[in-house]
C-alpha cells in the first residue's frame, strides 16, 4: 500500500533537493563550509520554509552562526532560483535553521558505545 503524501511534503522534498544542488553549485561564498540540507519544512499555504541545515565538520557556534548568516543572505537568491527550477506559482520565503539533532545522535551514540564497553569490562 502506497503511502499517502501532503502536497507540502511533496515541495519540501523537491525544494530539499533543489536547495542542495543550488548551494553546492551556485553559492561561491569561501567561507561556506560543507552544508547539508537535512528538511525542509513548508507551511501549508507555501508561504514560508524552514530550511533545515547541518554544517559538516563545523561545531562551533561562531563557525555555525557564520554559515547560517551566508545562507540568510543568499536566501533571495536561492529562492529565485528555485522558483526557476520548480516552476511553482509563489515560492516560500526561506529561513535557515541549524540543525543539531545529528550532531546529538552521534553524542548519544558515544555514550552507548561508551556503557556498553563498561558493562563488558565488568562482565569479565
Amino acid at each position: 500500500m502506497a503511502k499517502q503524501y501532503s502536497r507540502t511534503q511533496r515541495i519540501g522534498d523537491q525544494m530539499q533537493r533543489e536547495l542542495a544542488l543550488l548551494i553546492q553549485r551556485e553559492i561561491k561564498d569561501p567561507r561556506l563550509g560543507l552544508v547539508t540540507i537535512t528538511a525542509v519544512d513548508v507551511t501549508r499555504d507555501l508561504s514560508h520554509a524552514r530550511v533545515y541545515t547541518t554544517v559538516m565538520g563545523k561545531d562551533s557556534p561562531d563557525e555555525i552562526k557564520q554559515n547560517l548568516d551566508i545562507l540568510k543572505e543568499a536566501a533571495g537568491f536561492l529562492r529565485m532560483q528555485l522558483g526557476k527550477a520548480m516552476k511553482l506559482r509563489t515560492v516560500p520565503q526561506l529561513q535557515f535553521v541549524y540543525d543539531a539533532s545529528i550532531r546529538r545522535g552521534a553524542e548519544l551514540s558515544a555514550l552507548i558505545e561508551r556503557a556498553v564497553t563498561e558493562d563488558r569490562k565488568h562482565e569479565d
